[in-house]
């Protein structure tokens, strides 16, 4: 899509984009498309933050309880969804308003997904077995020569993109590094970005929040999950920020220090958002502690709807 008619709303977490979209949803006539890959799945409630059901209520939402813990939800996906429904809510003759925090999935609908082979199990299940003799580290001097751009990006902990690169040279006889440069860049959407100047007002609002998702029943709600036969600590949804610590620490059967453990990772994560945002050159930041913000990211997204035909 070169010419956008959509517009976008991110930030890390706990930075206030659910209250900042219904805001705008009150004076601009949006549907909502959530780019989270956690709100995706059902039955997980509280550790995503999920809006409450009269905030869904206040707009049409979408891509927020579509799939079971028990599957798996990928950039390329979201990016096939994205698209399908920016066009079905301009059919109504609304305004489409991206939502979220996943950085990833916006990166691969403004600039397309790097179209490298598929998995395949024999070349896998060799690395593995090569892996399991040779060790680690000969695996990475084996990528230092074949793709050194790639491997000069990766640290020679990471098994599991270590073991992808080698597999896509494997398969393709090609780097992974030539299937991202031959990447095509688009134009990009606008984008409204609610950010901290102050990072120690988000760690606060990250701690209240994970505190208060403990007071809802966090624990409760993964323990519920626990019990499901089909679902292991393995599984995308259950490596989600929040379910993974309460996950282990039912686990190691002690949730003494859940709280602190939980509000770490999250503070980890908005650092990575954070990171990614500051790649987004055309990203309007709001800093989002400031008294107007919301009033700020609606008169944004007021000027934006005007150009798009939306007044």
């Amino acid at each position: 899509m070169n010419e956008h008619h959509y517009l976008c709303l991110a930030g890390p977490t706990a930075s206030g984009k659910t209250a900042a979209a219904l805001a705008i949803a009150e004076v601009l006539p949006v549907e909502i498309v959530s780019v989270d890959s956690a709100l995706v799945y059902r039955g997980m409630d509280i550790g995503t933050a999920k809006p409450s059901a009269d905030e869904l209520a206040l707009a049409p939402h979408h891509l927020i309880d579509i799939i079971d813990p028990a599957e798996a939800y990928s950039a390329a996906r979201f990016v096939l969804d994205a698209q399908r429904l920016i066009a079905e809510i301009r059919t109504r003759g609304k305004l489409p308003l991206l939502v979220g925090g996943t950085m990833l999935y916006y990166k691969a609908l403004f600039e397309g997904l790097d179209a490298m082979p598929a998995a395949d199990r024999g070349v896998r299940a060799a690395l593995y077995e090569q892996l399991e003799r040779e060790g680690l580290h000969a695996l990475y001097r084996e990528l230092q020569r074949v793709d050194p751009i790639t491997a000069a990006r990766l640290k020679p902990a990471d098994q599991q993109r270590i073991t992808r690169a080698l597999e896509v040279y494997r398969v393709s006889g090609q780097p992974m590094s030539s299937f991202h440069s031959e990447k095509k860049v688009l134009t990009h959407a606008p984008l409204i970005s609610l950010e901290p100047t102050d990072r120690a007002w988000l760690h606060e609002r990250i701690a209240q929040r994970f505190h208060a998702m403990l007071e809802h029943g966090l624990v409760e709600e993964v323990q519920a999950l626990r019990e499901r036969s089909d679902l292991h600590a393995d599984l995308p949804s259950m490596r989600c920020v929040g379910y993974r610590q309460t996950w282990e620490a039912l686990d190691a059967d002690d949730l003494y220090d859940l709280p602190e453990r939980g509000i770490a990772a999250t503070r980890q994560l908005a650092k990575r958002q954070i990171t990614w945002l500051r790649g987004m050159p055309q990203r309007q930041v709001v800093a989002c502690e400031a008294p107007d913000a919301v009033q700020q990211v609606v008169a944004l997204a007021r000027q934006h709807a005007q150009t798009m035909g939306h007044a």
